[in-house]
């Protein structure tokens, strides 16, 4: 009871990541263009987008599994929180100075992302206890 109690932040953090990094590497692996299109962009070559996409289905098979055993599990958490911090920041700075395409299509996955960034990093620190336990 404890443990879930602890890590009830992170783990609503973590589906919502899971289901948005699954999302996007599915579209990204199978369909890029349709992305490219929805943003309003020039056709590109699909190989700078599905990779991507693999990394991204990666991390979130990665977070399902720190989802179902959260022990001992801080380095995973501080890289896919700081992923998300970076992408966040990109989308903002290319939002800034570099918009081409949609507003919505660069702003709204900013702020999931930022406001992402701070729900892993207060879950963290909340289940602390569990993610960085010691060696008994």
């Amino acid at each position: 009871m404890a443990q879930s109690k602890s890590t009830g932040l992170l783990n609503i953090s973590l589906i919502i990541y899971i289901v948005i990094v699954l999302v996007y590497g599915a579209l990204y692996f199978f369909a890029p263009q349709v992305l490219v299109t929805a943003q309003g962009g020039d056709p590109v070559a699909s190989g700078w987008l599905r990779w991507a996409g693999g990394v991204l289905i990666a991390l979130g098979v990665g977070s399902i599994m720190v989802y179902r055993n959260p022990l001992k599990q801080d380095p995973f958490v501080v890289t896919i929180t700081l992923g998300c911090l970076l992408a966040g920041l990109a989308l903002l700075y290319a939002l800034l100075f570099e918009l081409t395409g949609k507003t919505w299509f660069t702003a709204l996955p900013m702020i999931i992302l930022l406001i992402l960034t701070v729900l892993l990093w207060f879950g963290r620190k909340q289940a602390k206890d569990i993610l960085w336990q010691k060696e008994m």
